[in-house]
């Protein structure tokens, strides 16, 4: 390699990718290295394995699905904001809500990109948080509008929106029929924590007993699959 190539390589952005779906992942990666100043420099299926590997390589842009095995991603972009602020985090999604962008800006990521959009819609947000910027697709922007009018005019909060993130991922692992003690082992929370969260859920949606929250749980992350 010539030195005129290896500055050629230098200048490359680096990206990691962590999505629980080896095609996504493998997808991504042929679309990124298409692109002469963009590299894929690592990958995972889940935060635990994923948080290690990035602090290690230090990409530019880290690449985050939110529904992840054990970790939810909202937490790995939480750990990844502290642990090293430099790195820019996209969302890639299958979540189309805009409460789910919210949680995701508010987590610390720059970025959020439903799974739906077009390969150069990815590509463009990869760019703008390179540039500095925070990217929100179309869709979302009006979203996230109606949203803040609709808070202004008192309308009822959906389940996403009122539970916290630790709430919400108990909830969906529960829908999802997974025990507590996996659960408690998959968050790496005490049984009496899980127990906690499951309890406050349960008060929030104004669920009677344990019957009820498991239920609503099933039923919601049922729709959550088909949306």
């Amino acid at each position: 390699m010539n030195p005129s190539s290896a500055r050629k390589v230098s200048r490359r952005h680096r990206v990691f990718i962590v999505d629980d779906h080896p095609l996504v992942r493998e997808s991504l990666t042929i679309l990124i290295q298409r692109r002469p100043d963009l590299e894929v420099c690592g990958e995972a299926e889940d935060a635990g394995t994923a948080l290690p590997s990035i602090l290690r390589r230090l990409p530019d842009v880290a690449i985050v699905d939110l529904t992840l095995k054990g970790t939810s991603g909202l937490d790995l972009i939480k750990e990844l904001r502290a642990r090293h602020a430099s790195i820019r985090i996209l969302v890639l999604s299958m979540h189309e809500g805009a409460e789910y962008a919210e949680r995701a800006f508010r987590a610390g990521a720059r970025g959020y990109v439903m799974k739906r959009e077009s390969t150069g819609q990815v590509i463009d947000a990869i760019y703008e948080v390179l540039r500095g910027n925070v990217y929100v697709s179309q869709k979302l922007v009006t979203g996230l509008g109606e949203r803040a009018v609709d808070r202004a005019s008192g309308r009822r909060l959906s389940v996403a929106e009122l539970l916290s993130d630790r709430e919400l991922e108990v909830f969906r692992l529960l829908g999802a029929g997974v025990e507590t003690r996996q659960i408690a082992e998959r968050m790496k929370l005490s049984m009496k924590t899980v127990q906690c969260y499951a309890a406050r859920v349960k008060e929030k949606l104004n669920l009677d007993n344990a019957t009820e929250l498991m239920r609503e749980a099933v039923r919601w992350t049922d729709v959550e699959k088909l949306s």
